[in-house]
């Protein structure tokens, strides 16, 4: 009698054990599908392109560009440091280059684009000059909160250094204009400074004070 009374709260008991465990096993699968900074360099160590051709090179390709999209906005910063991206670089052709750029601009980007052309020169040369100390300032951050992370990845990967000729020409041409008319090495190049402007622009810290 007594066992037949409890029978329920058993069942209610197995029923919510076993719904936790689902749950559990969904968040660390979820977890372990999860693209990270970490898994973007490990996949730039593991994957030798130059030993690719054919088919096998553009899908490892598009999977470096899935892999990137799928990151928040700060690991794909953090992915900027990690990984051996100028192997990779090295010998990839100027099309797939432009390809793969194309591929992972975040969204927005052209329209920062724009929104820099209409700033006054004084003001653009302030954006590349806060997008270049914030790049470093991040990396330090890193270095100094996160050493394992540097570690975990061989990164050695510095932020861009921008020569003084090319930033002039950023400041009185406009980033549209130098972006449209560069190479795909070049573009490659000012990728990370690019996207650290976008994170102004979105954080608004790229048109504060514009008036």
């Amino acid at each position: 009698m007594t066992a037949t009374r409890y029978r329920p709260l058993w069942i209610g008991a197995a029923l919510l054990a076993c719904a936790w465990v689902l749950a559990w096993g969904g968040y660390k699968f979820a977890q372990s599908r999860r693209v990270t900074a970490e898994k973007v360099a490990q996949y730039l160590r593991s994957v030798d392109l130059a030993q690719l051709s054919g088919d096998a090179r553009a899908a490892a390709l598009r999977n470096l560009a899935r892999k990137m999209n799928a990151l928040s906005v700060e690991e794909r910063r953090r992915a900027r440091f990690a990984g051996d991206w100028d192997k990779w670089f090295a010998v990839m052709t100027e099309a797939e280059k432009a390809a793969f750029l194309d591929a992972t601009l975040p969204s927005g980007f052209k329209q920062m684009l724009t929104s820099f052309e209409q700033l006054p020169e004084d003001k653009r040369r302030r954006a590349v000059d806060d997008a270049i100390r914030e790049l470093k300032r991040a990396r330090a951050t890193i270095e100094k909160e996160e050493p394992e992370f540097i570690l975990r990845t061989g990164s050695t990967n510095e932020p861009p250094e921008l020569s003084e000729e090319l930033q002039q020409r950023v400041v009185t041409l406009g980033l549209k204009s130098i972006y449209s008319d560069s190479s795909a090495q070049t573009k490659a190049e000012l990728a990370p400074l690019l996207e650290e402007m976008q994170r102004s622009m979105e954080s608004g810290r790229l048109f504060r004070g514009r008036r």
